[in-house]
């Protein structure tokens, strides 16, 4: 294991992850929050703020366990591996985390399907990213028969 690289992968993956949150969450939903059906079910902005800082330290958490797992499933086959474990973390958090948000709370379906599609996306684009700064320069050995 490279610590070195897990460590830089972890970081970029942090920042990455708050960067798209508020591209996701900031701008392209902002408008969606706003409306009246939907912002009767979240706390109000003051509250939110308030409790920003668990958000991050979940987030925080959540980054370097992301790398962390990628790391120790390596297999040194390029952004390709970055997409296949992106896709495999997209269905696993985002499917579930969102769908039982519609389920649970009064929301309307399209913007939980967006939760879902903009996370997906998200994972994909992370995996992407770990697997390009957590590569290595030499190939993968050859199996050799005797």
């Amino acid at each position: 294991m490279n610590v070195k690289k897990l460590i830089i992968a972890f970081v970029v993956v942090f920042i990455v992850l708050e960067l798209t949150n508020l591209l996701i969450h900031n701008v392209i939903l902002a408008s969606t929050y706003a409306k009246e059906e939907i912002s009767k079910v979240f706390r109000p902005e003051s509250e939110i703020q308030a409790k920003i800082w668990i958000g991050l330290v979940v987030d925080l958490i959540w980054s370097f366990f992301f790398v962390f797992i990628f790391v120790k499933g390596y297999e040194n086959k390029g952004w390709l591996e970055g997409l296949r474990y992106g896709i495999y973390i997209g269905l696993f958090m985002s499917l579930p985390a969102a769908y039982y948000q519609y389920m649970v709370y009064p929301l309307p379906y399209y913007l939980t399907f967006q939760w879902f599609i903009y996370g997906f996306i998200q994972y994909v684009i992370l995996g992407i990213i770990t697997a390009l700064i957590y590569k290595s320069k030499e190939k993968p050995a050859e199996a050799t028969t005797a």
